[in-house]
């Protein structure tokens, strides 16, 4: 939808950010500046936040942010990442615009579910598909400024995810899966369970996840789910062992936790049998979701 501003256009952009689970996660090492370095498979999943951007021309940038929805711990202001990401769009293709985004929010903050990630990426994307062309590789730098998982969610597909989230290949043969996604309800703040990983394994071992053909058997399953962060994210908040507990008595198939938590997720053999489980727990926050297949 556009209508004439002057001589420019004012325009309006939708946007679909999607969650995303880590199926498996390798801490393969801690670089000199203290960033871990990763070996994952991330998989983006068929729920997600909603983004509606109103753009107008203006004199210099300008951004404004309206939270709707599961907005705990979600902030409304500048430290949004949303906000950044629309500033730092601006200011790379010089495109001085009045930006008002509204944001419905599912995704809960500090679940390793991407939430923040995503809707940077949706962002960029959304900007980018009106404004002026900015060169992939740029695009992807300029995503990487504002947060390690967001380069990922410039096209969020099943993909292997390397470095410190700038090393991203389409990865064939991730299958959908029907998960049972669980959260305790106490957010996990990253760096705090990368510092209790650091306590408990200090010197991180390199195991791909992403090599050889996708498992189809349960025994198989659990060992590609592993993450290396759980055990630390378990001391920090004791209930994900509980949960994931339940989720097995539940008939998941394989249980995995999600970057640094605190969401855990349990695979199950399709949609139905994972709405029953959820029906049957008693969970914080639940959620029964899709993975995206391979393209």
């Amino acid at each position: 939808m556009s209508e004439a501003v002057g001589s420019e256009l004012a325009f309006e952009l939708e946007a679909f950010a999607p969650a995303k689970v880590n199926l498996g996660l390798r801490v393969t090492g801690v670089r000199d500046d203290g960033y871990h370095e990763l070996d994952s498979v991330f998989a983006p999943l068929d729920f997600g936040d909603r983004l509606r951007l109103e753009v107008a021309p203006a004199p210099a940038a300008h951004v404004t942010i309206r939270v709707l929805g599961d907005v705990d711990g979600i902030p409304a202001d500048a430290d949004n990442l949303a906000v950044r990401a629309a500033h730092r769009y601006m200011e790379a293709a010089a495109a001085p615009w009045d930006v008002a985004i509204t944001l419905t929010k599912q995704i809960p903050a500090g679940a390793g579910l991407g939430g923040g990630s995503s809707d940077a990426g949706a962002v960029l994307r959304a900007l980018a598909s009106r404004g002026p062309a900015l060169a992939p590789e740029r695009l992807a730098r300029l995503a990487l400024e504002l947060g390690a998982d967001v380069p990922y969610f410039l096209d969020p597909q099943p993909a292997r995810v390397r470095g410190i989230g700038e090393r991203i290949e389409a990865l064939p043969g991730v299958p959908s899966l029907a998960l049972l996604l669980v959260h305790p309800g106490v957010p996990l703040a990253t760096l705090e369970v990368y510092r209790a990983f650091d306590a408990l394994v200090p010197t991180p071992r390199t195991l791909s996840p992403a090599a050889g053909p996708w498992p189809r058997d349960p025994s198989g399953l659990a060992l590609r789910l592993r993450n290396d962060l759980e055990p630390a994210a378990r001391r920090l908040a004791p209930a994900l062992g509980r949960l994931r507990q339940q989720l097995s008595e539940l008939g998941a198939e394989a249980v995995g936790m999600s970057g640094s938590g605190a969401a855990l997720y349990g695979v199950f053999p399709d949609v139905g049998s994972a709405s029953t489980a959820q029906a049957q727990g008693n969970f914080p926050w639940s959620r029964v979701a899709s993975t995206r297949e391979s393209r």
